[in-house]
């Protein structure tokens, strides 16, 4: 590893040597971070309005759709984030607005994205679940793409590792809070400068989401009720993210019980997928049975 580097994958062979986090447009900056997501969202919606063609509905539905769930899906990623962090926020409530500094949760957007798709289904008089199926096409679409957010930020890894994937990062770089104990026992310094090596759990994430992806795009032909295509995708995104959220450093804790928030949400809605995909199966069978 160039001893200079800010980020490496020692055993692939792959250092970036100057890591950016951002841009500077007519002197104001711009955050890689935000013009991934923002590349998620377009992608998201492409992919979305695509299905909705496939499946002979109005793509443009999505896209006013979409228009609404973007902001209210930032607003509850921030106020997740926040309510969990509560601490960090309390006695300088104004940081609660300064989204630049970051602080996003992604299950706060999902849960954003659900109740303004249950206000938007309702004022259209359409179907909330036929959408929905749809819907969350774009919307693993967008995280696989968003994760890579994380890594310019330098942030959302796990504890120390050796494995085949193993990332090194100049500890300058972290946010002092990311850095667990663990983390600082198997410290590396190179020629002065200090290294923590971690789970590229970002990585993980987003390779996780588009074998979830690329599973629903082979099933959405075979679905059998509405409903289905959003079952499929709580249950292998609750899967991935229980066991990926495991290995983070930067958990949300469930408030004094030391329970990571993300991790039980994503186990609960593996439960409720399950009992969603089983009840639907079986009402076909009822109904074909009764023909």
């Amino acid at each position: 590893m160039n001893s200079a580097a800010d980020i490496c994958f020692v055993h692939l062979g792959i250092t970036i040597e100057h890591l950016g986090r951002n841009i500077s447009v007519f002197g104001f900056r711009i955050a890689f971070y935000g013009i991934i997501i923002g590349i998620g969202m377009m992608a998201g919606i492409l992919v979305a309005r695509s299905d909705a063609r496939r499946r002979g509905q109005d793509p443009d539905t999505y896209l006013d759709f979409a228009l609404y769930a973007i902001v209210f899906s930032i607003i509850g990623a921030r106020i997740y984030y926040v309510v969990f962090d509560w601490d960090n926020y309390k006695n300088d409530l104004l940081q609660i607005l300064n989204i630049r500094a970051g602080g996003l949760a992604i299950y706060g957007g999902v849960i954003g994205g659900v109740l303004t798709l249950l206000c938007f289904v309702k004022a259209r008089k359409l179907s909330f679940f036929s959408m929905a199926d749809t819907a969350c096409l774009g919307l693993i679409t967008g995280q696989i793409i968003g994760r890579w957010g994380n890594f310019f930020n330098c942030e959302a890894f796990g504890g120390y590792t050796d494995s085949l994937l193993a990332m090194r990062i100049r500890r300058a770089l972290v946010n002092e809070s990311m850095i667990s104990q663990e983390l600082l026992d198997h410290l590396i310094v190179e020629n002065g400068i200090e290294y923590i090596q971690v789970h590229p759990t970002f990585l993980y994430e987003s390779v996780w989401n588009l074998g979830v992806l690329l599973f629903m795009l082979w099933y959405r032909k075979r679905k059998r009720f509405d409903g289905e295509m959003l079952c499929i995708y709580l249950m292998g995104y609750g899967l991935g993210r229980a066991w990926i959220e495991g290995l983070r450093t930067d958990q949300l804790i469930f408030f004094a019980t030391g329970i990571p928030v993300s991790q039980a949400l994503s186990m609960a809605l593996v439960v409720v997928a399950a009992a969603g995909l089983a009840l639907g199966r079986r009402k076909i069978r009822h109904a074909e049975g009764g023909k």
